[in-house]
């Protein structure tokens, strides 16, 4: 029985494999059965698990739809399951983790989940009792939303009491910010000869950063967000950094035009204007797909994309930014 586990809470048991905390005794209905030829077979054949969804399966054991014990029970005796079941099921891949499986009990709120292989066949059932185990594990002090947070972000750090440990475990991070700054002086070093001969473009330098950094964190914050609802996989990466390219080079485009059309109005600089406009839009593009990029393929490593993502995306941003902006200005200039 998954309740029966008292080990305490670990990175590295969040990263378990849920098949390993599975029930196999899982109680199936087959396509085609009816309702009253379905309580029969659960008379001669009584459920062993604490919660109960009746799961029906094909001639392959593919999952086809789930019954809830209500609707079976009041349904007539002469409907076929494969009528009254609900077909669209939530269900976890076999590769899930712990902490995967402990988010989707905390965002559907259903009683269990059914364990697929990549062929839809059904190989087990994991239980509410699986959640309920990691969070006494946090102990009884935490109200729901700290709770939230725990499993969002791994729970052996959240429960790091020490500024010491905390400050190990964040400082390594914010040296991207350093590396960033300096690098982002020498990029502005090389191009030295483009800001003598045209200072206005250094005016400009701190709003061309904030509008791609400000976008490079939505994307961070709107990745992780999405981790609560979907599993970060190679595939759903690629899609992500196609919607996330084309938003960005909207954003990055209106941003640009309108602060072209305030340098224009004030310096009378078209070409500065253009650097601007060209700048501004591949940078805050560029900002749009790494900050999504960085944050699912952290999540695909296993570290920790809430601390990790924000630091490598600005570093990242500030560089690729400062350089097509300098670039530009060179070629127009």
């Amino acid at each position: 029985m998954v309740s029966e586990r008292a080990a305490p809470l670990t990175e590295a048991h969040l990263n378990d494999p849920v098949k390993r905390h599975m029930r196999h005794d899982v109680t199936r209905l087959h396509m085609g059965q009816t309702v009253d030829e379905a309580l029969a077979f659960l008379r001669q054949n009584p459920p062993g698990e604490r919660v109960i969804y009746f799961y029906v399966v094909d001639e392959n054991n593919r999952l086809c739809g789930v019954v809830p014990a209500r609707r079976l029970l009041l349904s007539s005796p002469d409907q076929r399951v494969d009528d009254i079941m609900i077909r669209n099921v939530v269900s976890l891949p076999e590769d899930a983790t712990v902490l995967e499986a402990c988010e989707f009990f905390m965002l559907h709120k259903f009683l269990a989940f059914p364990v697929l292989d990549k062929e839809g066949h059904l190989l087990g059932v994991v239980d509410v009792g699986l959640y309920t185990d990691e969070l006494s594990g946090l102990g009884s002090g935490y109200l729901a939303d700290d709770l939230f947070q725990l499993i969002g972000v791994h729970v052996s750090q959240a429960r790091q009491t020490s500024p010491l440990l905390s400050y190990r475990n964040r400082f390594p991070w914010l040296l991207c910010n350093i590396a960033g700054g300096i690098l982002a002086a020498f990029v502005s070093g090389f191009f030295q000869d483009e800001l003598d001969r045209a200072v206005e473009l250094a005016l400009f330098i701190p709003v061309v950063l904030a509008l791609a950094e400000s976008v490079s964190i939505q994307s961070v914050s709107l990745a992780l967000e999405s981790f609560h609802s979907d599993r970060a996989t190679w595939s759903s990466l690629f899609r992500r950094l196609r919607y996330e390219g084309m938003t960005g080079l909207l954003l990055g485009l209106s941003g640009g035009v309108l602060v072209g059309l305030v340098c224009y109005v004030w310096l009378r600089e078209v070409n500065v204007m253009i650097s601007l406009i060209g700048g501004i839009a591949g940078g805050v593009t560029c900002a749009a797909i790494m900050g999504a990029s960085l944050a699912t393929t952290l999540r695909l490593l296993n570290k920790n994309p809430h601390v990790a993502a924000g630091p490598i995306a600005l570093t990242c941003t500030d560089i690729v930014t400062l350089f097509l902006y300098f670039n530009l200005a060179r070629f127009l200039l």
